[in-house]
Protein backbone atom coordinates (compact mmCIF):
# COMPACT_ATOMS: atom_id res chain seq x y z
CA UNK A 1 0.00 0.00 0.00
CA UNK A 2 2.95 2.35 0.59
CA UNK A 3 3.93 2.11 -3.06
CA UNK A 4 0.40 2.94 -4.22
CA UNK A 5 0.13 5.90 -1.84
CA UNK A 6 3.54 7.13 -2.95
CA UNK A 7 2.59 6.93 -6.60
CA UNK A 8 -0.71 8.69 -5.91
CA UNK A 9 1.20 11.40 -4.05
CA UNK A 10 3.43 11.98 -7.05
CA UNK A 11 0.37 12.19 -9.32
CA UNK A 12 -1.31 14.68 -6.96
CA UNK A 13 1.85 16.80 -6.84
CA UNK A 14 2.06 16.64 -10.63
CA UNK A 15 -1.49 17.92 -10.90
CA UNK A 16 -0.64 20.87 -8.66
CA UNK A 17 2.37 21.71 -10.83
CA UNK A 18 0.28 21.34 -13.98
CA UNK A 19 -2.34 23.66 -12.50
CA UNK A 20 0.30 26.28 -11.74
CA UNK A 21 1.60 26.02 -15.32
CA UNK A 22 -1.90 26.48 -16.76
CA UNK A 23 -2.53 29.49 -14.50
CA UNK A 24 0.82 31.00 -15.50
CA UNK A 25 0.12 30.39 -19.17
CA UNK A 26 -3.25 32.09 -18.84
CA UNK A 27 -1.69 35.14 -17.22
CA UNK A 28 1.13 35.41 -19.75
CA UNK A 29 -1.23 34.90 -22.70
CA UNK A 30 -3.56 37.60 -21.39
CA UNK A 31 -0.72 40.09 -21.02
CA UNK A 32 0.65 39.43 -24.50
CA UNK A 33 -2.70 39.34 -26.28
CA UNK A 34 -2.58 35.66 -27.24
CA UNK A 35 -5.39 33.17 -26.73
CA UNK A 36 -4.67 31.09 -23.65
CA UNK A 37 -6.25 28.14 -21.89
CA UNK A 38 -9.15 30.23 -20.56
CA UNK A 39 -11.13 30.34 -17.35
CA UNK A 40 -12.87 27.00 -17.89
CA UNK A 41 -9.60 25.14 -18.21
CA UNK A 42 -8.15 26.89 -15.16
CA UNK A 43 -11.26 25.98 -13.17
CA UNK A 44 -11.01 22.34 -14.19
CA UNK A 45 -7.35 22.22 -13.19
CA UNK A 46 -7.90 23.91 -9.82
CA UNK A 47 -10.84 21.61 -9.03
CA UNK A 48 -9.00 18.44 -10.03
CA UNK A 49 -5.85 19.31 -8.11
CA UNK A 50 -7.87 20.26 -5.03
CA UNK A 51 -9.74 16.95 -5.13
CA UNK A 52 -6.51 15.02 -5.70
CA UNK A 53 -4.65 16.68 -2.83
CA UNK A 54 -7.60 16.19 -0.47
CA UNK A 55 -7.87 12.52 -1.46
CA UNK A 56 -4.13 12.06 -1.00
CA UNK A 57 -4.24 13.56 2.49
CA UNK A 58 -7.14 11.22 3.30
CA UNK A 59 -5.21 8.26 1.91
CA UNK A 60 -2.10 9.13 3.92
CA UNK A 61 -4.07 9.32 7.17
CA UNK A 62 -5.95 6.03 6.78
CA UNK A 63 -5.03 2.40 6.26
CA UNK A 64 -6.43 -0.53 4.32
CA UNK A 65 -9.32 -0.08 1.92
CA UNK A 66 -9.78 3.58 2.91
CA UNK A 67 -6.20 4.34 1.83
CA UNK A 68 -6.74 2.42 -1.41
CA UNK A 69 -9.94 4.36 -2.09
CA UNK A 70 -8.21 7.69 -1.53
CA UNK A 71 -5.44 6.74 -3.94
CA UNK A 72 -8.02 5.62 -6.48
CA UNK A 73 -9.72 9.02 -6.29
CA UNK A 74 -6.37 10.70 -7.04
CA UNK A 75 -5.91 8.57 -10.16
CA UNK A 76 -9.50 9.15 -11.27
CA UNK A 77 -9.22 12.93 -10.83
CA UNK A 78 -5.98 12.97 -12.84
CA UNK A 79 -7.43 10.75 -15.54
CA UNK A 80 -10.60 12.81 -15.82
CA UNK A 81 -8.62 16.04 -16.06
CA UNK A 82 -6.27 14.69 -18.70
CA UNK A 83 -9.10 13.17 -20.70
CA UNK A 84 -11.33 16.27 -20.71
CA UNK A 85 -8.78 19.05 -20.92
CA UNK A 86 -5.76 17.65 -22.72
CA UNK A 87 -6.81 14.72 -24.93
CA UNK A 88 -10.19 15.81 -26.25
Amino acid sequence: MKLLRGLAGMVAAGLVVLTLVVIGTTIIAGRRGFPGPGAVSVTWHVAASTIAVAAQIYSDRHRGFAAFSGSLVVFLAAGLLLWTQWWS
